[in-house]
């Protein structure tokens, strides 16, 4: 059987149809020049020296929609395909970025805090919110989950506004400077890819733009966001709102966001319920499978699409 080297963890439902293809090598035990196929996720991905070394591989799969932990134009020079998993998971960090949106927005966390803590009875009424309704909102990166946030969006009847690399045909407004399309927002939801292209593209201008009384969403990855610009704005009252799932160097937040009482923070579970994430496992193990059949992928990365 070919030999496959794994890259974190897998579940036991993807372990078991591998077995049976494929011999699983760990990080800890393992002849890089043996290796066939390598499975990772878009955290962990394959550091430049490891792919170095690894003169044989033939396909990395990826699991997850990002692969900026994977140096995917080497790969592709060196005619090695990298496969990701997209589509599977745009409904569920869609949904994600707008549970962060209205848990901002309608003070969440605040008000079941007020409950617990027995204030609501002692104290009278929590302090309103903000309605969620009739709000602009830009999006940073209108790909295949931008168009979906847009979607679950549509109810609260916004001004759909979005930056990217060029316009698209939609119905939305393009805006061809961040900045701009910042200070025109009330909310931003960022889910761009992460890499160099997008390295801290949120920094403190954005967030200034942005304004008091403006909301940061993010999904996308920490990179995109300057964490410590960030910290600064939510501090001072530059900037209102942040919710986000992502972060520079996750799993470790900074004490400063942690404390601050206008944001709220989840650990990376954009995609993480139980139907998605056994759908990206299924088509993480299917990409592998589907090449030791017929040299063949399902979904290749952009940068290997023609191998």
């Amino acid at each position: 059987m070919p030999d496959l080297l794994q890259i974190g963890g897998i579940t036991d439902a993807m372990r078991a149809r591998l077995e049976a293809a494929f011999t699983i090598h760990q990080l800890e035990d393992f002849d890089p020049a043996t290796i066939d196929y390598v499975i990772t996720n878009g955290h962990d991905g394959v550091r430049p020296d490891l792919l170095a070394s690894l003169t044989n591989v033939k396909v990395i799969s990826g699991y997850g929609v990002g692969y900026d932990a994977i140096d995917a134009n080497e790969a592709a020079r060196r005619g090695i395909i990298v496969t990701h998993t997209p589509n599977v998971l745009n409904q569920e960090v869609a949904t994600t970025a707008v549970l962060l949106m209205l848990a901002c927005y309608r003070a969440l966390l605040r008000d079941d805090a007020y409950v617990r803590s027995g204030d609501w009875a002692q104290k009278g009424n929590a302090p309103l919110t903000r309605s969620a309704d009739n709000q602009t909102v830009g999006i940073l990166g209108l790909g295949r989950i931008g168009q979906a946030i847009a979607d679950k969006l549509a109810p609260w009847n916004p001004t759909i506004l979005y930056h990217s690399r060029s316009s698209k045909d939609v119905p939305y407004t393009y805006c061809d400077s961040l900045v701009d399309m910042a200070r025109q927002s009330d909310v931003l939801i960022c889910i761009t890819p992460g890499g160099p292209s997008t390295h801290q593209i949120v920094n403190a201008e954005v967030l200034e733009a942005l304004g008091p009384q403006g909301t940061l969403i993010n999904v996308s990855r920490g990179s995109v966001v300057d964490e410590a610009a960030l910290i600064e704005a939510l501090q001072s009252g530059k900037l209102g709102w942040a919710g986000l799932d992502v972060f520079e160097a996750e799993p470790k937040v900074p004490q400063a966001l942690r404390d601050l009482p206008n944001t709220v923070l989840l650990p990376h579970v954009g995609s993480a319920t139980v139907e998605t994430r056994a759908a990206m496992g299924a088509l993480t193990v299917d990409n592998l499978l589907q090449h030791l059949k017929d040299g063949t992928v399902i979904s290749a990365v952009p940068e290997c699409a023609h191998l």
